[in-house]
């Protein structure tokens, strides 16, 4: 035989070794990738992630720009609000909200009265205002309070204005809020003015934010006397109403006054807490 025939033998030897060693390889990737051996979706690129259908996951709340937390899911919305805003507390609890803050006089006084009589609420903070008074944003966290967001300047007529106004209006408050304090979750959003609209709430629900509305109206922006602001509440509270009351926005001395005889009242005839920050869906059967 003589050498180029060797030469030919040998290199089909080699060709076959090679060909079946990479059959092999290939059919352990397949066996591999459909019995639980694929990288982890959550590991995986999004470009992989759509090549390979991933696009039909559920949604994940995108986080702020300025890479804090991820909000919580949202609670489903009350279809009998405005546009499926939140009126009621979905529970028998009643919950106490204030709006427009923070504000250097008036904040630190409403958070005294809760802590004396051991309550949290929620509140409701225009971006601006926390921008200007961060440290105000860290005491209402660590008191354990329920964060909202309330826009960044309180414009009552973003209803309609654009998509990207919208937004924008949503997300500097939110990013002022986590630069206040990174820990911070937001887990509502209150309209100005209560002016929804069906955009406003999918934007908000979309940034993980539940839309959050009122069930009890004090009117105490308009300054109607200390005994006026009580006996809204008084006479129109029930289990399960979101009462809205301010902090911020102007002279709030009545608000302050009246929570002085509401609390200890309101205490005995309801069990207060802040809006849940729990979704109801995922909330444990009782």
């Amino acid at each position: 035989m003589d050498k180029p025939t060797n030469r030919r033998r040998y290199t089909a030897a080699i060709t076959a070794v090679t060909t079946a060693v990479a059959l092999l390889l290939i059919g352990f990737v397949v066996h591999s990738t459909h019995h639980g051996h694929a990288r982890p979706l959550s590991q995986r690129s999004a470009a992989a992630r759509a090549a390979d259908g991933s696009r039909d996951l559920p949604a994940v709340v995108a986080p702020s720009p300025s890479g804090s937390p991820a909000p919580v899911a949202p609670m489903p919305t009350d279809p009998t609000g405005p546009d499926g805003a939140v009126q009621s507390t979905e529970n028998n609890n009643l919950a106490l909200t204030f709006d427009d803050g923070p504000d250097p006089t008036n904040t630190p006084q409403v958070l005294a009265l809760l802590a004396k009589y051991h309550v949290t609420a929620t509140f409701c903070l225009i971006g601006q205002n926390v921008a200007a008074y961060p440290d105000l944003v860290k005491q209402i966290v660590a008191g354990g309070n329920t964060i909202c967001d309330h826009s960044w300047d309180h414009d009552e007529q973003m209803a309609g204005k654009s998509l990207s106004y919208i937004d924008d209006e949503i997300t500097r408050c939110a990013d002022a809020i986590h630069q206040a304090d990174p820990d911070a979750v937001i887990h509502y959003y209150r309209q100005p003015g209560g002016n929804w609209s069906p955009t406003i709430v999918s934007e908000a629900m979309r940034r993980g934010m539940t839309p959050l509305d009122w069930s009890v109206d004090t009117n105490d922006w308009q300054t109607p006397g200390v005994a006026s602001i009580e006996s809204t509440v008084l006479n129109d509270a029930v289990p399960g109403s979101i009462v809205l009351m301010h902090d911020g926005g102007g002279d709030r001395s009545q608000t302050i006054t009246a929570l002085q005889t509401l609390l200890p009242t309101l205490v005995t005839k309801f069990q207060l807490q802040p809006m849940p920050t729990t979704p109801v869906s995922a909330a444990p059967s009782p």
